[in-house]
């Protein structure tokens, strides 16, 4: 559903379940400015925590690791930017999804 989504809004899907040491990216997709590194998290609408808060700082740094991986493997030229896709699943109706553009940004 996010990967529909992100191509729906023009984004290119360049891949999905990248791997990189102990990180997985969910999606990995391109803008004219941007190599997007995108966390899709998914809950049912009864939750505690908005999905996007399940992204923690240990979460970001690994995925920022393999940002880095990436970036050294394909040589990107790119500006990086992550982002976060929140999927709320609700009975009888459609999914909501969120798109948070520039969740965070790597520290440094």
């Amino acid at each position: 559903m996010a990967k529909e989504y992100l191509a729906h809004k023009g984004y290119k899907i360049l891949h999905s379940n990248w791997r990189y040491q102990k990180a997985e990216v969910d999606i990995i997709a391109e803008t004219q400015q941007f190599i997007v590194f995108v966390e899709v998290k998914t809950r049912a609408a009864n939750r505690i925590l908005e999905p996007e808060q399940a992204v923690d700082a240990k979460k970001q740094q690994l995925l920022i690791t393999a940002a880095n991986g990436y970036c050294d493997t394909f040589d990107v030229e790119k500006e990086l930017r992550f982002d976060v896709v929140s999927v709320i699943l609700t009975p009888n109706q459609s999914p909501e999804i969120t798109h948070i553009e520039e969740a965070f940004y790597p520290m440094i």
